[in-house]
């Protein structure tokens, strides 16, 4: 029973390393998208040499905060998910339906969440012009 848990919570792991992109880095830490797309914080960092426009910083700001409140949402949907996951895993025997159900909502959370990180790079760089993004990636780029 102890070994049919360990071995689903191993492939939840996996699932989540390999939505999340990592699995597919030389380095598990290495950010795969790094040169092609920059966090808010390299920009804002980076925002005197880039000369970042009034227009520019308001909208890099915009969705960053419009990212943030979705992103806090979508959490609270995984932590609740994730608590009922494990209180299902405390019985016996273990409802594999319910876990699964459970681990499926919490997936799904952590996917929306993705999505809109994604989203916000996209905007972030499509904010940028030719200039400012070769700039940014030569600073990021090793």
């Amino acid at each position: 029973m102890k070994k049919g848990i360990l071995l689903f919570l191993t492939a939840l792991m996996m699932i989540a390393c390999l939505a999340s992109g990592t699995a597919f880095a030389e380095n598990p830490k290495e950010d795969i998208f790094k040169g092609k797309l920059f966090a808010p914080d390299i920009v804002l960092q980076q925002q005197a040499e880039l000369h970042l426009t009034k227009q520019q910083f308001t909208a890099i700001r915009a969705a960053v905060v419009e990212v943030q409140s979705g992103v806090a949402e979508h959490e609270w949907d995984m932590r609740e998910a994730y608590q009922a996951l494990m209180l299902e895993l405390d019985k016996a025997p273990i409802s594999e339906a319910e876990v699964l159900k459970h681990a499926t909502k919490a997936l799904l959370a952590e996917n929306a969440v993705k999505k809109m990180q994604m989203t916000m790079l996209i905007k972030l760089k499509n904010l940028l012009d030719a200039e400012q993004v070769a700039y940014l990636e030569s600073v990021v780029a090793p």
